[in-house]
C-alpha cells in the first residue's frame, strides 16, 4: 500500500468526482467490499469508466484490493484514523435525487448473487453494460 500520509488537498480532489463519491459512499454505508462486476450492476455506470476512478482511489490510499482469481475486491481503507471519520461524514451528505440510497438498493441485490464464500463469481449482468468488459 502507499504511504498511508494522504494529502488533504489530494484527497478532496478525489473526491470531489461524483462517481468516485458514489463508490466511496456505497461502500461506507454497506460496509462491504466490491468487485468491478457489482460495482457496475449497481451504479450503471461503464467498467471502464468505473475502472479509472478505482484506480484513481486506489492512488488516493481510499481503497484496498484484495485479488480472488480473476476478481478484484475493492474495500476503504480505514488507516489514518480519519478516514473512518471522512466516511461517517460522506453518508451524512444529502442525497435528494435518492441517487446514493439507490445505489445501495442495488448493491445489495446484487451481493444477494455472492457464492457461498461471499464473492462474486457471476460478471456483469447488466445487458447495455456488458460489453464495455472486453
Amino acid at each position: 500500500m502507499k504511504n498511508n500520509n494522504i494529502q488533504s488537498k489530494t484527497l478532496f480532489h478525489v473526491l470531489a468526482d461524483e462517481e468516485r463519491l458514489r463508490i466511496v459512499r456505497l461502500l461506507a454505508a454497506s460496509r462491504k467490499e466490491a468487485c468491478l462486476c457489482e460495482l457496475v450492476d449497481s451504479l450503471l455506470e461503464p467498467a471502464d469508466k468505473l475502472s479509472s476512478q478505482l484506480i484513481i482511489l486506489r492512488q488516493a490510499s481510499l481503497l484496498l484490493p484484495d485479488t480472488d482469481r480473476q476478481w478484484v475486491y475493492y474495500r476503504l481503507a480505514l488507516k489514518p484514523s480519519y478516514l473512518e471519520m471522512l466516511y461517517e461524514t460522506i453518508l451524512t451528505l444529502p442525497d435528494p435525487d435518492q441517487v446514493y440510497k439507490t445505489d445501495l438498493t442495488r448493491f445489495y441485490e446484487r451481493t444477494r448473487l455472492r457464492d457461498l464464500g461471499g464473492r462474486c463469481r457471476v460478471g456483469i449482468l447488466t445487458d447495455n453494460l456488458k460489453e464495455n468488459t472486453n
